[in-house]
């Protein structure tokens, strides 16, 4: 029997749902959707129509308000749940949208729109877990449409997985309608995947047919310029960002483009007055970005920390804070189970012969790994596999692939079971054949690099499915690594990067994890000292090869030549000539840094650095 309150008070005083959706906390973000049922429109038949009235009028307040006595009533009522999840997203409340749509999914699972829309509403927002949830449901429900995939190839794009993306947009092209297989965000999107997999020329011409047919709008312009700039073709991408400045309605995008652009060819004073003076105000947390970085090439340090403080404020105002308890809470299970005496007794996999095999480049954002793929990728029995999502996808699918009732880490207690130790080897054959698929396996090279950002945290379950591969952990001032992600837009780390505090507080976790990984289990392992690299290349690259066990090859001294298309923040410096001006670079900011001096001694001194004041 439901209670209905008074519905002209809403929610009880102090019950309103923290997401602030309107709702109870109870029929919300707490209701228990496996006791929550669909309710038929029939019930709440006269509030429904004047829901829609009011919503039609232009009356949201009213709209909103009978949407909730609804869901008060009956929370899976689905005509209220739909209206108030687009009042709730043309409002901009993204966390109670989200709730909101989620539900609908739950209540409605085998809905192809609902799934449309969650996917995309996802997508929208960053969420990419969340969209690539629906967009595969979608996907299945409607595997004859053409929404459906390209709903999927832009969730795979933005999920780093180029290859896939394309093969869900060309199926979107050969499945639309004749009259909307050239329609500009189809063709754009392909133009972006191809761009993703090095395959600048295909990209280009589809840019160009877009412009023939004058289909581009201000976003493809300028992902056309960022691929003239992959390609290191810089008059071209200036070019076309003077199109860009004259088309209706250029914004702060462009500018900062520009300014990027500057800086990369050395330009720091005309980047800075591409970008506004300190002191003008800019739009958008881009801007505040580019303008702190441009600030620090030109050497004035502490205008340029004002700008990275200010831009991580917006970016904690927009959601974008550091998940403490969950990293604290994964890494405290890591070590609770990777333990000397249990790991002895876990299965390693067998080295699958037939395939080339990875290298897992490891090491905290910002700490050297995309030089050291550049270097590697150059020689000629190794490619270049980019920041493969793999692991961190098998870490999150291990339950199921399993079959254990424990989530990750505890689920790997299955292969201590006799029937399931043959288990490691699937979990092999699934990274080896998903590494195919997403294009990082050259069948005519031995090796492939898999340097995705803080691997080093599933060391235990690399180290059990590839026990004969390398890893290369990059290694570099603790003050440094925190400095840089500190002075970047990065989200890796449970959005470790919105703080500086935060960041170091991640480094510090992760440092104390990786120690603990190489006491308890034996690990195919080898240290490379970021300062040693840039200083004596030809020495440290000559052990890095012996530890592969690959000969040395005069044309790895040479990455900046490697024409491979590197999408990661550091893509501008590893086409640059190896270069000794990011060595200790925290001295220049070292007041702005005493705050997490504390945090990161303990890893400081366990490196071998000190701290120079």
């Amino acid at each position: 029997m439901i209670e209905k309150q008074d519905a002209n008070q809403g929610p009880a005083q102090g019950s309103a749902c923290a997401c602030q959706s309107g709702l109870s906390r109870d029929k919300c973000c707490e209701l228990d959707l496996s006791r929550t049922e669909r309710v038929p429109p029939e019930r709440h038949a006269e509030a429904l129509t004047d829901l829609t009235r009011a919503f039609h009028a232009g009356d949201r307040e009213t709209a909103r308000r009978l949407a909730i006595e609804v869901l008060e009533v009956s929370p899976g009522q689905r005509d209220a749940l739909g209206a108030l999840f687009n009042l709730l997203r043309e409002a901009r409340q993204s966390q109670a949208a989200a709730s909101v749509v989620n539900r609908m999914a739950h209540l409605d699972p085998n809905d192809a729109t609902i799934r449309s829309v969650a996917a995309n509403f996802f997508l929208e927002h960053n969420d990419i877990p969340h969209a690539n949830m629906h967009g595969r449901m979608l996907v299945r429900l409607a595997p004859e449409e053409s929404v459906a995939h390209f709903a999927m190839g832009r969730i795979f794009l933005a999920s780093g997985k180029a290859q896939a993306a394309e093969v869900h947009l060309q199926l979107a092209e050969q499945l639309a309608d004749p009259a909307k297989r050239n329609a500009p965000d189809l063709l754009a999107a392909r133009a972006l995947a191809l761009r993703e997999q090095g395959k600048f020329a295909a990209a280009r011409a589809i840019y160009e047919r877009l412009s023939e047919q004058n289909g581009l709008s201000l976003q493809m312009m300028l992902d056309w310029a960022t691929l003239e700039e992959s390609a290191r073709d810089f008059p071209a991408a200036f070019a076309l960002l003077d199109r860009a400045d004259a088309m209706p309605g250029t914004d702060m995008r462009a500018a900062v483009m520009r300014a990027g652009l500057h800086r990369r060819v050395k330009e720091p004073q005309r980047a800075l007055e591409a970008i506004g003076a300190p002191g003008e105000e800019v739009e958008g947390s881009g801007a505040l970005l580019a303008r702190g970085q441009i600030l620090d090439s030109l050497g004035r340090h502490d205008e340029a920390f004002a700008c990275f403080a200010a831009y991580k404020a917006r970016v904690r105002e927009g959601g974008g804070v550091y998940m403490a308890e969950e990293a604290s809470q994964l890494v405290r299970a890591l070590e609770d189970f990777f333990t000397e005496g249990r790991t002895r007794l876990l299965p390693r996999a067998a080295v699958r012969e037939a395939s080339p095999q990875p290298i897992f480049i490891v090491g905290f954002p910002r700490s050297g790994t995309t030089l050291v793929e550049q270097t590697l990728s150059s020689h000629p029995e190794i490619s270049a596999g980019d920041e493969l999502p793999i692991i961190h996808s098998i870490a999150q699918r291990t339950q199921l692939l399993l079959g254990s009732p424990g989530a990750y880490p505890i689920a790997l207690s299955e292969l201590w079971l006799g029937d399931r130790r043959g288990h490691v080897d699937t979990l092999r054959d699934l990274y080896l054949n998903e590494a195919r698929e997403m294009g990082a396996v050259a069948p005519d090279k031995r090796w492939f690099t898999d340097k995705m950002p803080l691997n080093e945290t599933h060391l235990g379950l690399i180290g059990l499915l590839f026990p004969r591969s390398p890893i290369i952990h990059l290694v570099r001032h603790p003050l440094d690594v925190v400095l840089s992600v500190f002075s970047n837009g990065l989200t890796h780390g449970f959005y470790c990067a919105s703080a500086l505090e935060t960041a170091a507080t991640h480094y510090a976790l992760i440092a104390d994890l990786i120690a603990h990984y190489r006491s308890a289990m034996p690990l195919h392992y080898h240290a490379v000292r970021y300062e040693d690299l840039v200083t004596d290349q030809e020495r440290e690259v000559r052990a890095m090869l012996d530890f592969i066990g690959e000969p040395f090859d005069p044309g790895v001294l040479a990455f900046h030549e490697n024409a491979r298309h590197a999408r990661t923040a550091s893509y501008a410096q590893v086409t640059e000539k190896l270069y000794t001006r990011s060595r200790f670079r925290y001295r220049n900011y070292l007041k702005h840094l005493e705050p997490v001096i504390p945090i990161l001694m303990p890893a400081i001194e366990r490196l071998g650095y000190t701290v120079e004041r």
